[in-house]
């Protein structure tokens, strides 16, 4: 896809992840974009339209589907991370985990689906996470969530190919965001995974592996179990 000229919504752009991808989306000549958040008060990048959003609200996703329907490119990036353990952790937050990667990521997909094809065609980038294919305990109610949203991206890039929307997968592993300030190991610049995912988008990539240690565990997938899981051996 050309970003050049192209109308993006990002939701949750108001920071992290999202931010870097609507302000690269700029740099690269998209003709709008709009910054959805749910408070659209705390979008302060210059040069994208604020677009109240909350992705776990239909009447929200609805409202904003009505007020872009110019969109030629969806990137599906809001998230949460409460924390919550499978079996300890709040039933609410394991709820709220898979209503917003999973129903909210494709709520957001159906409703914005007509209008790229009724433009012309165009992509869809979703922001998934290596947790998509190795879970640990700490973040049971997240990797759940994260793994569901890629059986999602993986049904959705059938259904909406004949469209002529082209569906890119991002995985990667901590970012130097807010949302994993508190975790102390290796992270990336989210600025060269926005980038990243860009050119995956630009080039209309099935999927944009944006660390090394993605493109490890990914590899480790055919392996035997223990492979990804040492202390099951």
């Amino acid at each position: 896809m050309d970003i050049r000229n192209s109308v993006a919504v990002v939701t949750g752009a108001n920071r992290g992840l999202g931010r870097h991808l609507a302000a690269g989306l700029l740099e690269r000549g998209a003709a709008k974009v709009y910054a959805g958040a749910r408070n659209p008060a705390t979008v302060d990048l210059p040069g994208v339209q604020p677009l109240q959003l909350d992705i776990t609200d239909p009447e929200s996703v609805s409202a904003a589907a009505a007020a872009a329907g110019d969109a030629t490119l969806l990137i599906n990036n809001a998230g949460s991370s409460t924390g919550a353990g499978l079996l300890n952790g709040d039933f609410g937050d394991i709820r709220l985990e898979m209503e917003t990667h999973f129903f909210g990521t494709l709520r957001t997909t159906r409703a914005f689906a007509p209008i790229l094809a009724a433009n012309g065609g165009g992509a869809v980038l979703n922001v998934l996470s290596v947790l998509s294919w190795i879970h640990f305990p700490a973040s049971g109610g997240y990797s759940a969530a994260k793994a569901a949203e890629w059986s999602l991206t993986n049904s959705l890039r059938l259904e909406l190919a004949p469209l002529d929307i082209v569906t890119t997968a991002l995985h990667v592993g901590y970012m130097d965001t807010d949302m994993a300030a508190h975790v102390d190991a290796p992270k990336s610049d989210p600025a060269k995974i926005a980038a990243a995912a860009l050119d995956g988008i630009e080039a209309k990539a099935w999927e944009v592996l944006g660390d090394d240690l993605s493109r490890q565990v990914k590899s480790a997938l055919s392996a035997e179990l223990d492979a990804l899981y040492p202390q099951l051996s």
